[in-house]
C-alpha cells in the first residue's frame, strides 16, 4: 500500500487504541471495516485485547484493524455494611475486533498471522477462514455495553418486588415472605413476613435472603 493510500485511511482515536474504551460520539463502524467476533481462552480476554492493540500499533496496521473491545460491567454489592465492586466480562470467551477484510472475505495475511500468533487466541466466528460480520443491532448493543462509565458501577439486586423469598440468616432465619421494597444504595430489601398471624416488614441485607428452592 502506498504512503498516500495509507494516509487516507480513517484514523483511530488515540484513547480507543490505548484503552479499548469507546466514546459516546463514535460511529458504529469505521468506513471500510466491519466488526467480527474472536473466540479467546477463558479469562484471557483483557490480555488478548491489550496485546493485539499494542501489536497493531507497532506493526502500523491501524488502517486494517480498528477498535478491539472487551465489554465489561462493574457491579456493586453490599454485605455487612461494606461495599464491594466487581468487574465482570459481559461476553466471556470473546473479543470484538473491527477490521478490514480482503475482497474475497478473507482476513489479510499480515493481520491473520498477527492475531493467530497471539497467546490465548482461538478462531473468528465464521466458516472456512471467512469471519462472519456482526449485524448492526449486535454492534449497537456491544458498543452501548462498552460505554458504561468505569467510575459508576451498577448496583445490582438479585430479587424483584413481589418475589417470594426465604430469610437465611439472623433472628428471622427460615421465615418466608414477599419482597415489598428494595434499597439498592444500601444493598437492603424489605421483606413482608407473617409473624403470629400478622404481616410485618423486615429490612435485611440482600445476601441474607435466598429463593425457597435454594435452601
Amino acid at each position: 500500500m502506498s504512503e498516500k493510500q495509507h494516509s487516507e485511511q480513517p484514523a483511530v482515536k488515540a484513547d480507543t487504541v490505548i484503552t479499548g474504551k469507546l466514546g459516546a460520539d463514535e460511529v458504529l463502524t469505521q468506513p471500510g471495516m466491519n466488526w467480527f467476533v474472536l473466540r479467546v481462552a477463558s479469562n484471557k480476554e483483557s490480555s488478548v485485547q491489550a496485546t493485539l492493540l499494542r501489536k497493531v500499533q507497532i506493526e502500523g496496521m491501524t488502517h486494517l484493524v480498528g477498535r478491539i473491545v472487551v465489554p465489561t460491567e462493574k457491579t456493586k454489592t453490599v454485605k455487612n455494611g461494606k461495599q464491594k465492586v466487581t468487574e465482570t466480562k459481559l461476553y466471556p470467551g470473546y473479543v470484538f475486533v473491527e477490521m478490514k477484510l480482503e475482497p474475497d472475505g478473507r482476513i489479510p495475511q499480515d493481520v491473520f498471522f498477527l492475531i493467530k500468533e497471539t497467546t490465548g487466541v482461538g478462531d473468528f466466528v465464521g466458516t472456512a477462514g471467512r469471519p462472519t460480520a456482526m449485524k448492526e443491532h449486535e454492534i449497537d448493543k456491544m458498543l452501548r455495553d462498552s460505554r458504561k462509565p468505569e467510575d459508576e458501577p451498577v448496583i445490582k439486586l438479585s430479587f424483584s418486588k413481589g418475589e417470594h423469598v426465604v430469610i437465611k440468616e439472623g433472628a428471622f432465619a427460615t421465615y418466608e415472605g414477599t419482597v415489598d421494597e428494595m434499597f439498592p444504595d444500601k444493598g437492603i430489601i424489605r421483606v413482608l413476613v407473617t409473624i403470629f398471624g400478622r404481616q410485618a416488614p423486615i429490612d435485611i441485607e440482600e445476601w441474607a435472603v435466598g429463593k425457597p428452592d435454594q435452601q
